[in-house]
């Protein structure tokens, strides 16, 4: 996974702990070390809110910054899904392609794809691990996954309760600069909220390279 600088803000950016600093890791936080010391001496406080701008993003997952979230299940396994704005993007799917039961998946790897308009989405896998169940749109998830690990490492570069909220502020402020690129002023519901399916509301907006910025796709 590549991004641009403006999309290779580290974390401890959004949270006001640095100024100004690039993730080297491409978002994979476990190899990061400066990540390991903060979170020693800080450590991600608990969120408040389950509802952020206007969308819901509960606080018993974590969430890659792909727009893929995971929670980890009583039994070990962990479920993948598509968080609220990620859904917002794609509304309803044109189709999806997801990985037959058995296949494994990575971190920045491929996950699933999803097919909308002119938009063909690589949605980016938030966990390494064997794939055991497929759900999709109709089901509020896409993946239950047996993950390689369940060690808190394997989850440490994801984000979760505090860091949510600076992350989305981010992600809206990308996006609105997104697609003014394309062309297009943002459709937001009343208060500024992206409407449930933000690709109808663009007809003459390049969809694929929307989602590709936004999905951290290049």
């Amino acid at each position: 996974m590549t991004a641009s600088a403006r999309d290779r803000v580290c974390r401890h950016v959004l949270t006001g702990e640095f100024t100004s600093r690039e993730c080297p890791h491409s978002f994979d936080c476990r190899e990061c070390e400066t990540h390991a010391k903060l979170i020693e001496q800080h450590p991600v406080q608990p969120g408040e809110e389950d509802e952020i701008f206007g969308m819901a993003f509960a606080l018993d997952r974590m969430y890659h910054r792909g727009h893929t979230w995971a929670r980890r299940e009583s039994d070990g396994t962990v479920t993948v899904g598509l968080d609220d704005l990620g859904s917002r993007l794609l509304g309803t799917p044109d189709a999806v392609s997801l990985p037959p039961a058995g296949s494994q998946i990575a971190v920045n790897g491929t996950a699933f794809r999803i097919r909308k308009r002119n938009a063909d989405v690589r949605v980016l896998a938030p966990v390494d691990g064997e794939v055991i169940e497929t759900g999709g749109p109709g089901r509020d998830w896409y993946l239950k996954v047996r993950p390689a690990s369940t060690g808190e490492l394997a989850f440490r570069h994801l984000l979760r309760g505090a860091e949510i909220r600076p992350w989305l502020m981010r992600e809206l402020e990308r996006l609105q600069l997104t697609l003014s690129a394309e062309g297009a002023a943002p459709t937001l519901a009343d208060g500024g909220v992206p409407v449930a399916d933000m690709s109808e509301g663009y007809p003459e907006a390049d969809w694929d390279a929307v989602c590709g910025e936004m999905f951290l796709e290049g």
